[in-house]
């Protein structure tokens, strides 16, 4: 009787009848399946088909896999017990699922978006099935992989190929509403009457009672200047209707994701508004969403987009989101299995973020001058176990994993990080007076004085701020590293092939340095930063450890100051990886910008952006600005001794693995393209 009954209960979980123990991705939605580019092929991976449609999600509350998601326990259940939530899903595979690299890179999308065509393939977003630009020059196809997007985030503004992920909000144990604290801040660059809840183009959270008298408005001079409430009656939530009148006179409704205030919101000023919200969503089911996305599509036989290998792959705001999930411990599924075997990790710094709290708010990050005291850079910043100075715990970005799971890493960040995003807490002691050293599965690369994106170029005229040639934005091409960094890492997790080595600014040989033992040279008309981006120890309230937040805005410890790569004579950072506009200069390249013509603190950082300074031309130019950086004219013989310098550079940077072979002429042809407008402007 035991055989039998065992025989029937294996017949019935083949023929579907019940669903397995462990149940996470429930079921895939197709909605369109075409193939790309009519048919083209990309080299042994032959065609390549466009798959979009949806991606459904259960969660058991009782897993202790899931018992990091806070609230889940809070959220509504299916017949089987189970949290439920859906996504928008796109894949990009090979026709022939017999035919890829058997690696997946799941891009955990940046506020709805799709970086990836851009990072990888020199393309666009939209994923046309019929459009050359989009797929750009194929890179991603003509190396295999299989590339997943799906919505993670639940605050997304629905449509326009946006990726969201839908869940279910929590409600307290007798069904009541969970209310709580939410903040949001804000500074404008014109005067406006109106500003939205959301952070950028993301749903706020609406307020639950406009009357309620824990809703306060504050305004302030400077990031750790004294906020000073404005009174009630000189605000209210609501947003202008511009009625089409014969006068066009203002209308003002009620609305309430939005705040209005008659007299207007000042440039420059930091406007805070902390206020009661109501029924929060299920944040950190996107943290699930990523890890079971990959777990089904390595382990599950009928997925339609089957691998062997999964990497998850974020930028800024979503490379913070995987230095997060890392941090508690989502690299395992519900079944104890590995997840990602590796992750590229780019432009986060030490950040984390606000990825599975109540109330979260996922698009919020932390700059100098903007979102300010969010929970981003926040202790623990090193992989390594170290002790918070200010609060006296010990803790690390890996201490809750067991080593089993630790996915291969690459931590991709440039000089602008370790200005504005704090990179330096990631290899140093907390006080920065000392190196840590990497695990052996960590890779750390910097690029040197590379901004946090890659500018366009030419410079757009409305940048240049001064007539000594100082423009805002910096153009130097690290696109490349990400290209031939990808390749190393999916040679790494699927070969085991070692990788190049980490390439960072330290502090035992001096690359490493507070910034005001920053050698950089006194160009005229640049000043330099006298400020740089600081993190804290920051008490969010005694609910913190379970993810409720109480204390609105949070209390801060004293600052910690991160340091940043040190300058050759021309200013450009000495450490890191080296591309072509350092190896062969011909202009200062800055991770930094100051917020120069805009309204505020002047001596403030720009937010993302670094600076680009045209080296004098002439020996005779150089004297009469009093520059003292080299003239191109002592540099290079003519602009074919520049050309051949270059040729010599990028060389060198495929023989260290930053540099792909293909893109060897794409660098060069970027480069006569920079000598070009150098000499004539």
């Amino acid at each position: 009787m035991n055989f039998f009954y065992k025989l029937l209960f294996v017949l019935i979980l083949i023929s579907g009848w019940l669903k397995p123990a462990f149940a996470k991705v429930s079921k895939v939605e197709i909605t369109s399946r075409e193939v790309i580019l009519n048919g083209r092929t990309f080299g042994k991976y032959g065609a390549y088909e466009l798959i979009k449609g949806k991606i459904f999600f259960e969660f058991d509350p009782a897993n202790a896999a899931n018992s990091k998601i806070v609230n889940i326990s809070l959220a509504a259940r299916s017949e089987n017990g189970m949290v439920e939530s859906w996504s928008d899903l796109v894949v990009l595979k090979p026709v022939n699922p017999g035919m890829g690299n058997g690696v997946a890179l799941v891009e955990v999308s940046n506020r709805g978006g799709k970086f990836s065509p851009r990072y990888f393939n020199r393309g666009r977003s939209g994923l046309k099935p019929d459009s050359e630009q989009d797929f750009g020059d194929g890179l991603l196809m003509e190396n295999g992989f299989t590339v997943i997007w799906i919505g993670w985030q639940f605050d997304v503004q629905a449509g326009n190929g946006n990726l969201k992920l839908h869940v279910p909000i929590a409600k307290n144990t007798d069904g009541t509403e969970i209310m709580g604290l939410v903040r949001s801040d804000w500074i404008f660059e014109a005067p406006a009457r109106v500003m939205k809840l959301g952070h950028r183009q993301q749903i706020g959270y609406p307020v639950a009672d406009p009357n309620h008298p824990d809703n306060v408005l504050t305004v302030r001079d400077g990031r750790d200047g004294s906020r000073v409430i404005i009174p009630r009656e000189e605000w209210q939530f609501g947003r202008i209707d511009q009625a089409n009148g014969p006068e066009n006179e203002i209308k003002v409704v009620p609305d309430d994701s939005y705040i209005y205030m008659e007299k207007g919101f000042e440039p420059g000023k930091i406007y805070e508004m902390v206020y009661v919200a109501k029924d929060p969503p299920v944040v950190g089911l996107g943290m699930g969403a990523i890890r079971d996305v990959i777990t089904y599509a390595k382990n599950n036989s009928q997925c339609p987009f089957k691998v062997d290998k999964g990497i998850a792959a974020g930028v800024s705001q979503t490379g913070r989101f995987l230095r997060h999930f890392l941090y508690q411990n989502f690299n395992m599924d519900e079944e104890g299995r590995k997840c990602y075997d590796g992750m590229m990790i780019i432009t986060a710094g030490a950040g984390r973020g606000s990825f599975n709290h109540q109330f979260a708010q996922p698009s919020r990050d932390a700059h100098r001058y903007s979102a300010f005291f969010y929970p981003t850079d926040i202790f623990p910043f090193t992989s390594h176990v170290q002790q918070n100075p200010l609060f006296g715990n010990s803790d690390g970005l890996l201490a809750h994993m067991a080593e089993k799971y630790y996915p291969k890493i690459f931590y991709i960040n440039t000089g602008y990080e370790y200005w504005g995003r704090a990179a330096s807490l990631i290899h140093t002691a907390t006080d920065g007076e000392a190196d840590i050293e990497t695990f052996d599965n960590e890779r750390i690369y910097h690029i040197g004085s590379g901004q946090h994106f890659v500018n366009g170029f030419p410079p757009n005229k409305g940048n240049k701020l001064n007539e000594n040639g100082l423009y805002r934005g910096n153009h130097l091409d690290f696109s490349v590293n990400y290209r031939a960094l990808l390749i190393a890492l999916s040679d790494w997790v699927a070969q085991n092939k070692i990788p190049p080595a980490s390439r960072y600014p330290q502090v035992k040989d001096n690359t490493l340095v507070s910034i005001d033992q920053l050698d950089f040279p006194k160009i005229p008309g640049v000043t330099i930063p006298k400020v740089i981006h600081t993190v804290y120890s920051v008490d969010y309230g005694p609910r913190w450890g379970e993810g409720i937040i109480d204390y609105q805005p949070p209390r801060l410890s004293a600052p910690i100051r991160p340091k940043v790569a040190q300058v050759n004579t021309i200013g450009n950072e000495v450490a890191g990886i080296q591309n072509i506009e350092v190896q062969v200069p011909l202009a200062t390249y800055t991770p930094w910008n100051l917020r120069m013509g805009m309204a505020g603190d002047s001596q403030e950082l720009t937010d993302f952006r670094g600076s680009f300074i045209p080296l004098p031309k002439t020996e005779k130019e150089r004297n009469q600005k009093g520059d003292p950086r080299p003239s191109i004219a002592s540099l290079y013989k003519n602009k074919k001794d520049y050309l051949q310098k270059i040729e010599r550079a990028a060389n060198t940077l495929i023989q260290e693995g930053f540099l792909l072979p293909v893109d060897k002429k794409y660098v060069i042809d970027r480069a006569e393209g920079y000598w070009k407008w150098v000499m004539t402007n």
